[in-house]
């Protein structure tokens, strides 16, 4: 017992002492966790080079941009052939992808040997030798019949500008073909297969093995963004934001990124951490001075680097007595798969005496222990310094997505990772401690790079039919200039019916007179009182106007809710409940005993017999009291203020918000005869010839005419550009029928008509994974500042999606853009419509007057104007382009309607009192 107890001593102090020996031969090999990080620091340094457009060309990590902008979302389908070529064998595959309620994919494919006269031969010898390989394959499954989309793993470092272009950098591993680098080998591909007339394919995709590799396990693992290969080569991609892409043109979504890590250290940055053994692979290799990150990790020198150390070791005596044979003197004579066999976990010692003595050795057990662990620290130096690039990776990743800490999948594939028996877990484990704020799935690739550029080619064909689909459905969103044309023509013509007796009781824009018959001109002064209701809110002002050198308008005011049982109740409740909002503010500033004159802003079509009587026309904006529609309001706000009887007022005028708004910007500039709101509704009025008015008693001086246009297209005039969308959006509303314009332009509307595009979408799969989730289907989820947002070109894909995530939508990066799109398709169209009934009205103001050349200003105001990022800027536009001989001003009025009511009240004040002078 004592004697196995004292060999098993000898045993391990003999293998510690073998350990020890090499531990300090190969001191240099061994990295700690803080040069780890340190190298983790500089990759992603390098990381940001390659992607910025100035520092690109010198970057040694090129960071190429793949085009491929989608990871499998489970929806793909079809029959696709794919190409393997990099490695050592060339490989063709027919992959059939069904969705049949679960996810499958059939593989069947052949192997092709790349003899050396083909790796070193001409680019037109490998493409014909590409296209006889293919067609064999074809001829041998029975399917040279039928058309097929084509993908191909091209597992070279390539430029793309497409997704099926590619332009190879250089060649890497063992390949050498001559005439090849610097032109686009999907072209040559494409041209070799012309010249032989029996195949017919289309070459959809070009991808690199590693996102070969992301792709097929992204369809088994939709957390899947990263991609790695460790086997005869290494490299790495992952799904990066668009907005730090300086090399391709917009910031939407998402690309993957081909980093081509193996270039890591090419300009010197890894000159401390390599040995001179690393320098000897090098020198030694057929690229010299490239590819170094991959000559330390990859499957191609992992043998040839431990046979330099076993040789140099020997050399000094520390291996074999200082005996060398003719095969340790032989280059590549160890290879990375007995690397692999020497560090089995049991017959690891057995198979490293096996190789030794095959090498023509006489290993002593010293130099077995010796030579298998030289074998673990080359190993494990090869899995530190990949799990410190892709801790980058993660850390990069965790970064874009502005988390805390990142749940993500790996794919992996490669001779190395697969058939090492330690490697796999030693590159987790160093994985996790140093990205202790990620949590990683390794995911093994299944067939990985064939089966991944048929995955490429499937979410492209994929891509390409949902787009069809998505532009088919926006494309009634378009408006065309004729189109805008039609729109401000008839306009024009129903603001004519308006204006006439004989037609004004049929006309859908009622062109309601306001009894407003002047702008300010600076001499109005006092204090006035002002109501605002139009929506949700209603608003209580005290003005006071300062007229003079100094004039000025300052302004008190108090905001009161309008609760939903009020706005549809009965008329009295609603009044009653103004007049208690009233009597809280005079309390609250102190005047319940002032009677001062008061202006209404009244955000509703009225029509009116003078400027104090306004008879409701019909509700609008959600509003349904009952018992108010054609009666005068004006009478029913002093029937509540006499049941009050606490008060008295001087309601002196009952005014539109578009009116008030007017008068507001006309009080700054006397040149704005127009006003406009784009909020909550849409309405505009201006500054009429009363000449024109044909409904209103004289012929001289201007009046301004409130349009309520809103109501235009109520007969039909505009159905040929109204979508389904809209008359779903009608059809639900309280007012069906009524309003078209409105709820094609305004605010209140927008949301809503967004809402029923995403339901469309998402029901033919095109988004949200085609599901409608509660929230989706709940009416006025998608208010209109979500647009606003949305659109804002300031806001990150990711936050985009935060605000879908906070509506209860769950979505992807791909759903995020397409959202985007719809909202911006809806709002543009708002602005165009806008834009043409504004360029209808300018151009009748202009031919009013006789001129050629009108310069006129439109006070403005409404959320929707103030608020959308694009809104204003397209509507201006389209004003310009619709009428070219108005030159129009847009002046954003502040607080129109509540400044603008209480401006009517003074310049009625000011003509009244010139009336009885």
């Amino acid at each position: 017992m004592f004697a196995v107890h004292l060999l098993a001593f000898y045993f391990t102090k003999l293998k510690e002492d073998q350990i020890k020996k090499v531990d300090r031969f190969l001191y240099h090999m061994r990295l700690s966790d803080d040069i780890l990080l340190d190298v983790m620091t500089r990759f992603q340094a390098e990381m940001v080079k390659g992607l910025e457009r100035d520092a690109h060309p010198t970057a040694a990590v090129k960071m190429l941009p793949t085009f491929v902008r989608s990871i499998p979302d489970g929806s793909e389908k079809g029959d696709f052939l794919a190409l393997d070529l990099g490695g050592s064998k060339f490989r063709v595959l027919k992959v059939k992808v069904s969705e049949d309620g679960k996810q499958n994919v059939q593989m069947e494919s052949q192997f092709y040997p790349t003899p050396k006269e083909i790796t070193h031969g001409n680019g037109t010898e490998l493409f014909d030798y590409v296209a006889d390989c293919l067609a064999d394959f074809m001829e041998t499954k029975n399917i040279k019949h039928k058309k097929f989309p084509l993908g191909f793993t091209f597992s070279f470092p390539c430029i793309q500008t497409k997704l099926e272009e590619g332009v190879l950098l250089s060649w890497t591993k063992y390949f050498k073909v001559r005439g090849v680098q610097e032109t686009d080998v999907t072209s040559s591909l494409r041209h070799a297969l012309r010249k032989r007339k029996d195949v017919d394919v289309d070459v959809l995709a070009l991808v690199n093995d590693t996102v070969g590799t992301m792709m097929t396990c992204g369809y088994d693992d939709q957390r899947c963004e990263v991609g790695i290969i460790i086997g005869t080569g290494t490299n790495a991609c992952y799904m990066e934001e668009m907005r730090h892409i300086d090399l391709v043109e917009g910031d939407e979504g998402r690309m993957c990124i081909n980093t081509e890590w193996g270039a890591f250290g090419d300009d010197g940055s890894l000159d401390d951490l390599r040995t001179e053994f690393d320098r000897e692979i090098d020198l030694g290799s057929i690229n010299p001075g490239k590819q170094l990150f991959e000559k330390m990790i990859s499957g191609l020198y992992l043998g040839e680097l431990v046979r330099l150390i076993l040789l140099k070791m020997a050399k000094k005596g520390l291996l074999f007595s200082g005996k060398i044979s003719a095969a340790l003197r032989t280059k590549d004579k160890i290879e990375t798969k007995h690397v692999a066999a020497m560090e089995k976990h049991k017959e690891g010692l057995q198979n490293t005496k096996e190789i030794l003595m095959e090498l023509g050795l006489t290993p002593s057990e010293e130099d077995c222990i010796a030579v298998q662990h030289v074998c673990t620290i080359v190993s494990f130096r090869s899995a530190n310094l990949c799990a410190a690039a892709l801790a980058a990776i993660l850390t990069r990743l965790r970064e874009n997505k502005k988390l805390i800490r990142l749940r993500t999948t790996v794919g992996i594939d490669g001779t190395l990772y697969k058939t090492h028996p330690q490697y796999p877990k030693r590159l987790h484990k160093v994985v996790r401690r140093l990205v202790p704020n990620c949590d990683v799935r390794f995911l093994l690739s299944e067939s990985g790079s064939g089966k991944g550029a048929a995955m490429v080619t499937a979410v492209a064909c994929r891509l390409v039919s949902q787009r069809k689909q998505i532009d088919e459905i926006l494309a009634s969103f378009e408006l065309s200039k004729e189109n805008l044309i039609e729109v401000k023509n008839k306009m024009r013509g129903e603001l004519e019916y308006g204006l006439k007796k004989e037609t004004h009781a049929t006309a859908t824009v009622k062109m309601l007179p306001t009894y407003v018959c002047g702008t300010p001109d600076g001499t109005e002064k006092g204090k006035f009182l002002a109501l605002d209701l139009g929506g949700t809110n209603f608003r209580v002002l005290l003005v006071k106007i300062r007229s003079g050198r100094r004039k000025s308008v300052r302004m008190y005011n108090k905001i009161f809710a309008i609760p939903l049982e009020i706005m549809q109740g009965t008329g009295e409740e609603l009044f009653d409940h103004i007049v208690q909002c009233i009597a809280e503010f005079l309390e609250y500033m102190g005047i319940k005993g002032a009677c001062l004159p008061l202006g209404f802003t009244f955000s509703f079509p009225c029509r009116q017999a003078s400027i104090d009587k306004g008879a409701l026309v019909e509700w609008t904006k959600g509003f349904k009291a009952t018992d108010c529609e054609g009666e005068d309001v004006v009478d029913m706000l002093r029937e509540a203020i006499k049941r009050r009887n606490e008060f008295d007022l001087d309601i002196v005028a009952v005014v539109n918000d578009t009116v008030g708004t007017m008068m507001t910007c006309g009080y700054e500039d006397p040149n704005c005869e127009i006003g406009f709101i784009a909020g909550t509704g849409s309405n505009v009025c201006y500054m009429e010839e009363m000449k024109n008015i044909e409904i209103v008693e004289g012929t001289e001086g201007k009046m301004c005419i409130n349009t309520e246009w809103g109501g235009f297209g109520d007969n039909g005039c505009i159905d040929s550009i109204r979508t389904k969308y809209d008359k779903e959006v009608d059809e639900g509303s309280l007012n069906p029928g009524k309003q078209r314009y409105e709820k094609m332009t305004s605010g209140m509307y927008l949301g809503e008509i967004v809402r029923q595009i995403l339901i469309d979408l998402t029901k033919h799969g095109l988004l949200f994974r085609g599901q409608i989730s509660e929230s989706l289907r709940t009416r006025g989820i998608f208010e209109t500042k979500f647009l606003s947002h949305i659109e804002s070109d300031r806001l990150a894909l990711l936050q985009v999606r935060r605000i879908l995530q906070q509506l209860g939508l769950d979505s992807t990066c791909d759903d995020s853009i397409i959202v985007k799109e719809v909202c911006g398709a809806v709002s543009k169209r708002a602005a165009h419509l806008c834009g043409a009934g504004l360029a209808a009205i300018v151009e009748k103001k202009r031919e009013n007057r006789n001129l050629e050349h009108l310069k006129i200003t439109v006070g403005v105001d409404g959320t929707l104007y103030k608020l959308h990022p694009h809104f204003s800027g397209i509507l201006r536009e389209t004003v310009k382009e619709m009428a070219p001989q108005c030159d129009v001003t847009f002046m954003l009025s502040e607080d129109g309607s509540g400044k603008g009511a209480a401006l009517i009240t003074a310049v009625a004040k000011r003509l009244h009192n010139v009336g009885e002078n």
